[in-house]
């Protein structure tokens, strides 16, 4: 049976800025349509939503909608400024009566209605738009990035609610596994051209490599016969020149039609600079307690992070992610306990916020300017992992055109502020890299690379993500939150931490029964970090240190003194060996200060081995 169309498209074109962004884009929304509408940053995925949404005229073409639809549309960034609380807002336009609807889908996305707009944050506002949309029911809904700021439950709650539904819906997403789950069609924009597959996104990305090796193909054939036109032109024209102009007319149009092909965007230059190596210790809680306003965000927490290691923080929204990355950080003094940094830490941090960015700055100032990114002396070049790279090549490298160097940062997307702020981290050397969502806003090709990049990083990762397909993709070993101080880790991604412990966070008590705390150590490498829910007091007569001799105890007490000893002094030797003339100038000092280097590193080594192993005995 045939479905109805709820919404079409027909000739329709829009240009901005010169550039037609659509041309002569013709599509059919129908019945119970689940659409994911993918495209590169700046492709114009939200513009389109827009223009089905009625919001955004097209220059020409025809918009309509089939009888009686009612379209829905969540905006990235609504105007609230009429209403005093976000339940206000979301309420409006509701029929007198129906106001429980703002209630339970705002239960289920964790959505206080009671906030103030005044005080809401940029999330709360997100979540605010969305239960608004939810709670209208309309006939098609139409969503721009609905995961964003959303913890994975109230992704998953998302997910099930648009699952159950009649509706039709067209979204758009950065989340893979959002994706695969919930869509059966893809509109994919590329330059300009919207196609359309009847298969949802598990197969769009084989489908765009097909579609890609026919176009390079097409193009590889097209210029073929260029050049073999172009020959004939220079060594026949000159004896027919009347009888063959309508050839060279056609040798004119075949330049033109090549011409007029956009080359396809690239992915961005991104490169991760490693800085030295830090120590094989790299961040150590012991007994670490912390609350605020008498809510415990740790209780007695302890965590060892080695070199290398990939650990992913996972939770509700407020648990206290972000707390516990300032703590491990240094950033922060806990309640209670301690915390150790390891030698020759070199910190890139990518915050959620974008704190980072000044909007009031332009990229080429963000880039050149702004404390902390080092200058190299020049107004128009950045210091680039220790080399000087004009600022607007350097901002090519990450998909930004030259027209956009002086354009203030408030004019960028949400993706390309995320692809600006990377471009900041990543023009300093690092070894350990703080990502605190990462993932909101860009899109999947620049998600690929950031995966690929920090596989092959050889420091450390701390990260923060809702997004279940890159958390899968990255960590090796997952920290869920659990609420009340209490911390659990997992070896490996969300996946595997869902099948460790019997079902996802916030399932059922009887779900998660099956998972005992105290059977799963042998199944963590040693080294692996190790966070549990708080112990049970232990007896006066049995200290935490019972295990060790007293000249051990006495060894694992001095043992962090020596480790930053040693690691300032292979600061200071690798400092001395960096002048560029020092081996002509004194070759035996250099010798000497490479034969104290590697010394000093051997030392480190095994300090910091003989500190774990006494850790580890001492924990029992």
């Amino acid at each position: 049976m045939a479905r109805a169309p709820l919404l079409q498209l027909s000739g329709l074109s829009l240009t901005f800025g010169g550039d037609p962004l659509f041309d002569d884009l013709s599509l059919v929304v129908q019945e119970g349509d689940r659409v994911a509408l993918v495209g590169r940053n700046g492709s114009g995925k939200s513009t389109l939503l827009r223009v089905m949404a009625g919001l955004v005229e097209p220059d020409r073409g025809i918009r309509s909608l089939g009888p009686g639809v009612r379209i829905g549309y969540m905006e990235q960034d609504p105007d609230m400024s009429a209403h005093a609380t976000l339940g206000d807002f979301a309420r409006a336009g509701l029929p007198e009566g129906e106001d429980w609807r703002v209630e339970a889908v705002a239960e289920g996305l964790g959505l206080d209605p009671r906030r103030e707009v005044a005080s809401a944050s940029g999330g709360e506002r997100r979540r605010a738009a969305l239960v608004r949309l939810m709670a209208q029911a309309p006939d098609l809904m139409l969503l721009d990035e609905p995961t964003n700021h959303l913890d994975i439950a109230a992704v998953q709650w998302l997910e099930a609610e648009l699952r159950a539904t009649r509706a039709g819906f067209v979204l758009i997403s950065h989340d893979r596994a959002f994706l695969r789950d919930l869509t059966r069609a893809t509109l994919w924009i590329d330059r300009g051209t919207v196609r359309r597959q009847e298969a949802g996104f598990e197969a769009f990305e084989a489908w765009r490599d097909r579609l890609w090796e026919e176009e390079d193909l097409a193009a590889h054939k097209l210029d073929r016969k260029i050049r073999a036109e172009a020959r004939w032109a220079v060594e026949g024209i000159s004896a027919r020149r009347k009888r063959n102009m309508g050839r060279v007319r056609a040798l004119q149009a075949l330049r033109a039609e090549r011409a007029a092909q956009i080359r396809r965007q690239g992915t961005a230059a991104m490169a991760l600079a490693e800085g030295p190596v830090s120590g094989r210790r790299v961040m150590v809680a012991r007994g670490v307690s912390k609350s605020y306003d008498g809510r415990a965000i740790l209780r007695d927490f302890d965590l060892t992070v080695l070199r290398g290691d990939r650990v992913a923080l996972v939770g509700p929204n407020g648990v206290g992610k972000t707390t516990l990355l300032r703590l491990l950080l240094g950033q922060e003094a806990p309640d209670a306990g301690e915390v150790t940094l390891g030698t020759g830490l070199e910190v890139a941090v990518f915050d959620q916020g974008r704190a980072a960015l000044d909007p009031d700055l332009s990229l080429w100032e963000t880039l050149t300017g702004t404390p902390g990114m080092g200058v190299s002396g020049r107004a128009d070049q950045v210091l680039v992992r220790g080399e000087p790279r004009h600022v607007v090549g350097y901002l090519k490298d990450f998909l930004f055109s030259e027209a956009q160097a002086r354009a203030p940062v408030r004019s960028l997307s949400g993706g390309e502020k995320a692809r600006l702020l990377l471009a900041r981290i990543m023009a300093r050397e690092s070894n350990v890299l703080v990502l605190d969502e990462p993932t909101n806003d860009l899109d999947i090709e620049t998600l690929d690379l950031l995966q690929e990049l920090i596989d092959g990083y050889e420091g450390t990762v701390l990260l923060v993500s809702h997004d279940r397909d890159f958390l899968d993709r990255v960590a090796s070993v997952t920290l869920v939150m659990e609420g009340g101080g209490r911390v659990t880790a997992y070896a490996g991604g969300w996946s595997d931490m869902v099948a460790q412990r019997g079902g996802a966070p916030g399932a059922p008590p009887q779900e998660r029964a099956v998972r005992a705390p105290e059977a799963r150590p042998d199944t963590r490498p040693d080294t692996r970090p190790v966070a549990a829910p708080a112990p049970a007091p232990a007896p006066a007569a049995a200290p935490r240190r019972a295990g060790l001799s007293f000249t051990e105890r006495h060894r694992l007490e001095a043992l962090p003194a020596i480790i930053d000893r040693l690691g300032a002094e292979i600061a200071r030797l690798t400092g001395l060996l960096g002048e560029a003339d020092l081996y002509a100038r004194e070759p035996v000092k250099f010798r000497r200060a490479t034969e104290a280097l590697a010394e000093r590193q051997a030392a480190l080594s095994a300090a910091e081995d003989e500190w774990l192993a006494l850790a580890e005995r001492a924990e029992g």
